[in-house]
């Protein structure tokens, strides 16, 4: 039967869009009060000397706040100095090749905050000259921004009293006003953000935000939080009542899930193949030795045959070069490698967005996860290129 011959089901209605929850907590105007002058004065005299507080470049501004998402400040730092030599402007990263911008990421993780902050530059060249929009409203238009991010760089960059809640965020709000719910919920989330809201509304809203970011993470803590140098515990109602331990509520992980990968390691005159991903999904777009998903136990001659059907090629199976774990946020990583060879080449296959064959000084040029630069260490030293 032709796709067209199909019956066609009549299109669902259209729902209505939900509406947003009512906030649960409204506090008094004193209690807002209450917090915000004493936290202002605190940032003032405790804040942390980090290098993007320097500057009131938007552009670097906007840079900082996306490395620092699921990253630590002391990672952060020597990326965002390299990172801004390489690319200083929004003009500079726009014109880029993504193969530049991600091997100017390598290590940092979570590859698709470089590919979206590639794209968004190149947005606000086409659409705003150049420049970052200075408002959340407008900022949230380009690829990658978020309520948060968009938040944090209208505020700090440009002053606007824009709101921002991230996880330092949302635990020193849950225990000041007595937040209930898990991470996640709907309610919570609504009364959080109607909480950051109304407390950014005054003088100096980036350093207010910031402010609320530097006590979560440096006193307001999530284990052992500094309670008797809390400039703001008179005001929370979590130390009020004995239950800042409590609040907010521990967020359940799931169990990582297993994944191995197969990797073709395929020498030829001096070079091996690379590969690079699709843009969505695990290691989005990035380069590595040809993988296919197997299971943890399958026989390295069938998992050859995985690799050579998305090689789209003929592979002989050469041996096995050994195996490299990772332990990822939500993934128990395990690398296969297998030296292969085959009778052609390949150089083009639709597995792939593409194929290159690179000595080992091109591939470090390369964007590629931490995981693959792990698994081609591993190839090289047990001398593939040598013969070994």
């Amino acid at each position: 039967m032709e796709d067209s011959a199909l019956p066609v089901a009549a299109a669902p209605a259209r729902r209505a869009k939900r509406a947003a929850p009512a906030p649960t907590v409204t506090p008094a105007p004193a209690h807002l009060a209450a917090v915000r002058g004493p936290l202002l004065g605190w940032y003032d005299r405790n804040k942390r000397d980090l290098p993007w507080r320097r500057t009131k470049d938007p552009y670097a501004i906007w840079l900082s706040e996306v490395m620092l998402q699921q990253t630590q400040v002391s990672t952060v730092i020597p990326y965002w100095e390299r990172f801004l030599t390489r690319f200083p402007t929004a003009l500079a990263l726009a014109a880029a090749p993504l193969d530049d911008v991600l091997a100017g990421w390598k290590g940092l993780g979570y590859y698709s905050r470089a590919r979206n902050l590639h794209r968004a530059a190149q947005e606000v060249v086409s659409r705003f000259g150049g420049r970052l929009p200075a408002t959340a409203e407008e900022l949230l238009t380009l690829p990658g921004f978020g309520r948060y991010t968009a938040g944090a760089v209208a505020s700090i960059a440009f002053g606007e009293e824009a709101p921002l809640v991230d996880g330092n965020v949302a635990r020193v709000l849950s225990r000041l006003f007595e937040v209930e719910g898990l991470p996640g919920d709907r309610e919570r989330e609504a009364t959080l953000w109607h909480l950051a809201t109304a407390l950014v509304k005054g003088e100096r809203p980036g350093d207010f935000n910031q402010a609320l970011m530097e006590h979560g993470a440096t006193v307001c803590r999530p284990e052992s939080p500094l309670c008797l140098l809390c400039p703001v515990r008179d005001a929370c109602l979590a130390f009020r009542k004995g239950r800042v331990d409590e609040l907010p509520p521990a967020k359940v992980r799931a169990t990582p899930k297993k994944l191995t990968l197969a990797l073709a390691v395929w020498p030829h005159a001096g070079t091996l193949l690379f590969a690079r991903r699709a843009d969505a999904g695990l290691f989005g777009g990035l380069w590595e030795l040809p993988a296919a998903e197997v299971d943890e136990d399958l026989p390295a001659p069938e998992a050859a045959t995985r690799l050579a059907a998305a090689l789209g090629t003929e592979v002989k199976l050469e041996g096995a070069l050994g195996t490299v774990k990772r332990q990822l946020t939500h993934r128990d990583l395990t690398l296969r490698l297998l030296r292969v060879s085959g009778p052609q080449r390949p150089t083009r296959t639709p597995a792939f967005q593409e194929l290159r064959w690179c000595t080992p000084d091109e591939a470090s040029a390369l964007g590629m996860s931490t995981a693959m630069q792990r698994a081609l260490d591993t190839a090289l030293a047990s001398g593939v290129l040598r013969g070994g």
